[in-house]
Parts: C-alpha cells; structure tokens; sequence
C-alpha cells in the first residue's frame, strides 16, 4: 500500500460524489461503481478542485464545500442565446428545463437548457448545469501513484 500524498503529476485513483446544498447528487462515480483515474494536473479537474486533494493520501475520506466561483463559475450572460421557435420541430419541442443538444460547427454536440418559451423567441443557457451552484465535493482516495 502506497502511502504518498496527492501532489502534482501524480496519479490519483479514487471516488467522487458532487452533491447540492439541498443534498441532491449532481454526479457520483459510485453510481456506475467505476472511479476516477486521472493525473494532477492534466486538466481532468479544476484548479480548486484539485487544490481540495492535495496532500491527501490513500484511504483519505474528505468532504469540501465550494463556492460558485470555486467550482463551476458563475452563470455567463454570453451564455444565453436566443433562438427563433421556428427552428424546432414536434421532436424537439422546447420546454422549459429540457436540455436539447445543438450541433456546432465542428460536428460536436452542446447541451443547452431551455430556460424561456416567450412567443417566438426561446432562451438556451448553454453555461455549465452546475454554474452558479455551491458545490459539495466528497471524495475517497483509492490510490495514488507516483
């Protein structure tokens, strides 16, 4: 059993569950029973969220609170788009809260959430589900490797 500590370009291996204030669960790897195995630092995980690992060792169980801005961000207004009604179909009828997938142009899929139906004009945010959000971040460390 490896006892080093998590630190920069190490390799972590180990459970996480993002939950709510309100306690709901946004995200868990113990869901699907398959943790994470990334390295510090290669842009898996954030700059807080990893400043929240470090130091910590196999076996560490550890819970952190992150403030919006330590976690997802704030809600961007550059985020939030204006479509035209006409543009969707019986198939993709907006309704709020749906989250619809555009295709860019590049051919990969953005999910945005539906956050207005007004006449003709429906409000997409694409900012991250999450933005705006306090965080609460558990983890169990499984392993860390050199």
């Amino acid at each position: 059993m490896s006892r080093l500590p998590i630190e920069h370009g190490r390799e972590v291996v180990m459970h996480f569950t993002i939950k709510l204030t309100d306690g709901s669960v946004a995200d868990s790897t113990k869901m699907s029973g398959k943790p994470a195995r990334f390295r510090m630092g290669d842009g898996n995980l954030t700059e807080n969220f990893e400043a929240c690992l470090v130091g910590l060792r196999e076996g560490a169980e550890r819970e952190f609170t992150l403030e919006p801005k330590d976690a997802f961000g704030e809600p961007n207004p550059d985020n939030y788009y204006y479509v035209d009604s006409a543009k969707f179909n019986d198939e993709t009828k907006p309704e709020v809260g749906a989250i619809l997938a555009f295709t860019q142009p590049d051919g990969t899929d953005l999910p945005g959430i539906v956050r207005k139906v007004e006449g003709p004009t429906v409000t997409i945010d694409f900012n991250h589900p999450l933005a705006g959000q306090t965080v609460i971040f558990e983890v169990e460390i499984i392993s860390v490797e050199p």
